[in-house]
C-alpha cells in the first residue's frame, strides 16, 4: 500500500474516530479569524493577487498616457456612465481627469507613485513571504503550524487594514500621493500642506498605511524566524532544510531589521506634516515664492538614508522568495537534484548580509563625495557574486534532465534569463560614473522591472501552478496555462526591453506625455544618442527618431500582457471546483515534506511523526528503484512512523 493511500484511510479514520469530540468550527473561525498557518497563507495569496492586478491597471492608465498623450481613454464616456463601477471610477480618477478624458500630468503622477507602492509593498512581497512562505515553510519543516499562530493572524489582519488605508487614498480630497513611491521630503513632508485637514491629503493616509504594513511584516518575520529555530522536525537539521525555508529565513531577517528605519521614517515624515516637526525640512523652503512656515534645520537627506536603508534589502526580500519557489519546481519537474545546495545556502547569507552595506548606490546624485561612493561601488558590485552563484546554480540543475515542460517549469525556465538581463543590466548603474548618466532614465526603469516583473512575478506564477493540488486537490488547466504563459513572456518584454533602448538616448523617466520634450532636445550630440543609433542600427531601427515610436511598442505589449492574464483568471477561479482531481498526494512525485501530508492538509498537517532521514533533492538517485526519494520514507512507500488515528487526532485537538 503506497504512503498517499495509506494517509488517506489513516485520515479517514481518524476523522469518523473523533467526530464527536471536536466540533468543526464556524466560517469565521475557519476562514477570517483562522491561526492555520495555511488558511492564513491562502487569506495573504488572495489579496496580494487582487491588489497586484489593481496596480497592473494603474500602469496600463500610465501606458495610454505616454504612448498616446492628450487622447482620451477609450469607452472613458462608457466607463462615467456605468452605474456604480462608474461613480467608483469616476472618485477615484475621474475627477483627475481633463475634460475630454485624457490624462494630465496630476493624475499621472498619482498614477506612478501607487503603481510602485501597491505593486511592490502590497502585491509581490506579500505573495512570496507571506503567501508561499506561510503555506508551505512549516510543512516543509515538518511542523503543525508556525510558533506564534494568533501572531500571525494579526501580521495578516494588520497586512489588510494596510491595503484598505491605501485604497482609501484615492477617494480623499487632494486624491492619493502625487511624490513618487518613494516619498522624497521636502517636496513630500509639504506637497498640499496648505490644506485644512492632513486628513484630507492622501500622502497621510499613504504614511499610515505604511506604518500597519511594516508592524504587519515584523510581526511575520518573527514568526518565520522563531518557527525555523523551533520547530524543524526530528531529523531536518540545518542542511537537509530546503533551499525555500532557507530564502525564508533570511527574508525574514531582512524584514526584521531593515523595515523598522523605514516605519520610523514615515512616522518622522509624518510628524512634519502633522505637528509642524521638521525633521526633514531645511531652513529657507519657499513655496510659491513665500518662505514656509517651518522650524527648520531637518535633513532631506536623512529620509533618503532612512528609505533605502530599507529600500534595497527590499530589493532581496522581493527576490529570495522568487528563488525559493524555483528551488522546488526546478528540481522536481527536470528530474535531477539541486546542483550546488550548500553554495547556494551559504550565498544567501552572504546576500542578506551585503544587502545592508549597498543602500547608498541609489544616491549618487545626490553629490557624495568620491571615497563613500568608491565604496558602495565596491560593494554593490561584489553583491552581484552570491546572486550569479544562486542563478547559476539553478541553470546547471537543469543539465541532463528529462525536463517536463508544464506551465510552472515554463515559467521557471523563463525566470532565469529574465532575471539575468535585470542583474546584468543592473551592474553598470552601480558605476557612479554611468549612474549619474542613467539614473533618471527609462534605462533603470528597465533594470529593476527585468528583475521583478518577468523575474520575480514569473517565479510567484511558478508557484501557484505547483502547489495549487496541495492547496485545492486539483490541477490547474495546463492548456490555459499555457495560453497564460506565452501572451505574457511576449508582453513582458515588449514592454521592458525598449526602455534601455530609450534609456541610453536619456529619455527621461518621469514625463507624463511620453517625451514630447526629448522631441524637441532629440538633435542635441550626446554619447548616449551615439550609442544607442549604433545599437539601433544594428537592428535596423532608427533612433532616435523612431524613439517616440517605441512608446507605442511599449504599450501594446502592456495591453497583451493584461489579455494573458484573463486565462490565468478564468483557470484559477474554474479550477478550485472544476479542475481536474488528484490521485496522490504526491502528484508530481516530489521530495519534500509537504508532499507527505493528504491533501488538502488538515489541523496538525501530518498524520504521522514526520522524520527527514535525506536532503530535499533526491531525484535519480543511483541505485534506487525509483526517480525520487522522499525526505519521510526509510524505504520507497514507507515512512518512519505508520499513520495513526492517535497521531492524527493529537495533531487536530492541539490546533483547536
Amino acid at each position: 500500500m503506497s504512503a498517499a493511500t495509506t494517509h488517506d484511510h489513516a485520515h479517514d479514520h481518524a476523522h469518523d474516530h473523533h467526530a464527536h469530540d471536536h466540533h468543526e468550527p464556524g466560517f469565521l473561525g475557519k476562514y477570517i479569524w483562522s491561526t492555520d498557518h495555511k488558511v492564513i497563507g491562502v487569506q495573504y495569496g488572495i489579496t496580494g493577487l487582487l491588489l497586484l492586478l489593481f496596480g497592473f491597471f494603474l500602469m496600463l492608465l500610465m501606458r495610454w498616457s505616454i504612448a498616446y498623450p492628450g487622447i482620451p481613454l477609450p469607452a472613458i464616456d462608457t466607463i462615467r456612465a456605468l452605474p456604480l463601477l462608474g461613480d467608483i471610477f469616476n472618485s477615484m480618477f475621474g475627477r483627475w481627469l481633463n475634460v475630454d478624458g485624457s490624462l494630465n500630468g496630476e493624475l499621472y503622477n498619482m498614477l506612478g507613485a501607487m503603481h510602485g507602492t501597491i505593486m511592490v509593498f502590497f502585491g509581490i512581497v506579500p505573495l512570496g513571504f507571506a503567501a508561499f512562505g506561510n503555506f508551505v515553510m512549516p510543512l516543509q519543516i515538518g511542523t503543525i503550524d508556525m510558533a506564534f499562530p494568533k501572531l500571525n493572524m494579526a501580521s495578516y489582519w494588520l497586512f489588510f487594514i494596510s491595503g484598505v488605508l491605501m485604497f482609501y487614498s484615492f477617494f480623499v480630497g487632494t486624491g492619493p500621493v502625487q511624490t513618487g513611491w518613494t516619498m522624497y521630503s521636502p517636496l513630500a513632508s509639504t506637497t498640499s500642506m496648505g490644506v485644512s485637514s492632513v486628513w484630507a491629503h492622501g500622502h497621510t493616509w499613504w504614511l499610515a498605511a505604511m506604518v500597519f504594513n511594516i508592524s504587519a511584516s515584523l510581526l511575520g518575520s518573527v514568526n518565520f524566524i522563531a518557527t525555523i529555530i523551533n520547530l524543524r522536525t526530528k531529523g531536518m537539521s540545518w542542511m537537509k532544510m530546503p533551499f525555500f525555508c532557507w530564502a525564508m529565513f533570511v527574508t525574514a531577517f531582512l524584514l526584521l531589521l531593515a523595515f523598522p528605519p523605514l516605519e520610523v521614517a514615515a512616522l518622522l515624515q509624518l510628524s512634519d506634516r502633522m505637528f509642524g516637526s521638521s525633521f526633514y525640512l531645511p531652513t529657507g523652503l519657499m513655496e510659491g515664492g513665500k518662505h514656509l512656515d517651518i522650524s527648520g534645520g531637518g535633513s532631506p537627506l536623512l529620509y533618503q538614508h532612512l528609505f533605502w536603508f530599507l529600500a534595497h534589502p527590499e530589493v532581496y526580500v522581493l527576490i529570495l522568495p522568487a528563488f525559493a519557489i524555483l528551488t522546488d519546481v526546478i528540481p522536481c519537474n527536470a528530474r535531477r537534484p539541486l546542483w550546488g545546495y550548500k553554495s547556494m545556502v551559504y550565498s544567501v547569507l552572504t546576500l542578506g548580509f551585503l544587502s545592508f552595506l549597498v543602500w547608498a548606490h541609489h544616491m549618487y546624485l545626490t553629490g557624495m563625495g568620491t571615497m563613500m561612493s568608491t565604496y558602495f561601488q565596491i560593494t554593490t558590485v561584489l553583491i552581484s557574486v552570491p546572486s550569479v552563484v544562486l542563478l547559476t546554480c539553478l541553470m546547471i540543475s537543469l543539465w541532463g534532465g528529462s525536463i517536463r515542460f508544464n506551465t510552472q517549469m515554463l515559467f521557471a525556465s523563463a525566470f532565469l534569463p529574465m532575471f539575468g538581463i535585470g542583474g546584468l543590466t543592473g551592474l553598470p548603474l552601480a558605476f557612479a560614473f554611468i549612474d549619474l548618466a542613467l539614473h533618471d532614465t527609462y534605462y533603470v526603469i528597465g533594470h529593476f522591472h527585468y528583475v521583478v516583473a518577468p523575474g520575480t512575478i514569473f517565479a510567484l506564477f511558478a508557484g501557484v501552478y505547483h502547489w495549487f493540488p496541495k492547496i485545492t486537490g486539483r490541477f490547474m488547466s495546463d492548456k490555459l496555462g499555457k495560453l497564460h504563459f506565452w501572451p505574457s513572456l511576449i508582453g513582458m518584454n515588449l514592454v521592458f526591453a525598449p526602455m534601455f533602448i530609450q534609456g541610453m538616448a536619456g529619455f527621461h523617466r518621469r514625463w507624463y506625455d511620453g517625451g514630447k520634450y526629448f522631441e524637441n532636445t532629440a538633435g542635441f550630440s550626446h554619447w548616449t544618442t551615439t550609442l544607442t543609433s549604433k545599437i539601433g542600427a544594428f537592428f535596423g531601427l532608427n533612433i532616435p527618431d523612431n524613439m517616440l515610436s517605441l512608446n507605442i511598442v511599449m504599450s501594446v505589449g502592456a495591453f497583451i500582457l493584461a489579455l494573458g492574464q484573463i486565462p490565468f483568471i478564468i483557470n484559477f477561479w474554474l479550477s478550485i471546483k472544476g479542475g481536474k482531481k488528484i490521485e496522490s498526494d504526491n502528484p508530481w512525485n516530489a521530495t519534500t515534506m509537504e508532499w507527505a501530508t493528504p491533501t488538502p492538509p488538515p489541523h496538525g498537517n501530518f498524520l504521522f511523526e514526520p522524520v527527514a532521514h535525506r536532503g530535499p533533492y533526491e531525484y535519480s538517485v543511483p541505485g534506487h528503484s525509483g526517480d525520487f526519494f522522499p525526505q519521510w520514507e526509510v524505504e520507497a512507500g514507507k515512512p518512519e512512523t505508520k499513520p495513526s488515528a492517535t497521531v492524527a487526532a493529537s495533531s487536530t485537538a492541539a490546533h483547536h
